[in-house]
């Protein structure tokens, strides 16, 4: 069981059930044995987290990833579903606006000759609202252009009879 409230594993619970849609089909047990396989993997960071209860972030942090890796082996095993990751924070200037075309363009190109297709977006929040600085007007303004400017990127170089998902994490 992960080091968290109650509410913070419900939200855990959720988002897994949200990611693993095509897997659980809305089945919360199967979606709660996914999450405790997740944090099973993360074993020393949660005892971390039970002796250092700020380290919470970093277990989040952790979580994810994890999610996202698994999800990316989830898809690799179905041969007519393209998938593809973008992590903003891979690089210092992943999340500015002509790395972020560069590399999602890259990233929708591969996903072109699939019917159906899955391109995650992770930490593009982190790397546009870093929680350990202040978050202000501009840079909340920046991430909702962000994420605007991903959606209709994504709406434009994707065909439009694709089954295509857009997850951000």
């Amino acid at each position: 069981m992960p080091p968290a409230a109650p509410r913070d594993d419900l939200r855990r619970l959720h988002f897994i059930n949200a990611l693993f849609a095509r897997l659980t089909g809305d089945d919360l047990y199967l979606a709660r044995q996914i999450q405790e396989a997740i944090a099973f993997s993360l074993g020393e960071l949660e005892e971390k987290t039970r002796e250092h209860p700020e380290l919470a972030a970093r277990y989040d942090a952790a979580f994810n990833a994890a999610a996202a890796r698994l999800l990316e082996k989830f898809f690799a095993a179905e041969p007519g579903h393209g998938f593809f990751h973008w992590d903003a924070l891979s690089t210092l200037a992943s999340a500015t606006p002509l790395f972020a075309r560069a590399e999602l363009m890259a990233g929708l190109k591969r996903l072109a000759p699939y019917r159906e297709s899955t391109l995650l977006v992770t930490n593009l929040r982190a790397a546009l609202l870093p929680p350990e600085q202040r978050e202000t007007a501009r840079r909340r303004r920046d991430y909702e252009d962000s994420l605007a400017y991903v959606r209709d990127l994504a709406a434009a170089r994707t065909r439009p009879d694709a089954d295509f998902r857009l997850l951000f994490l």
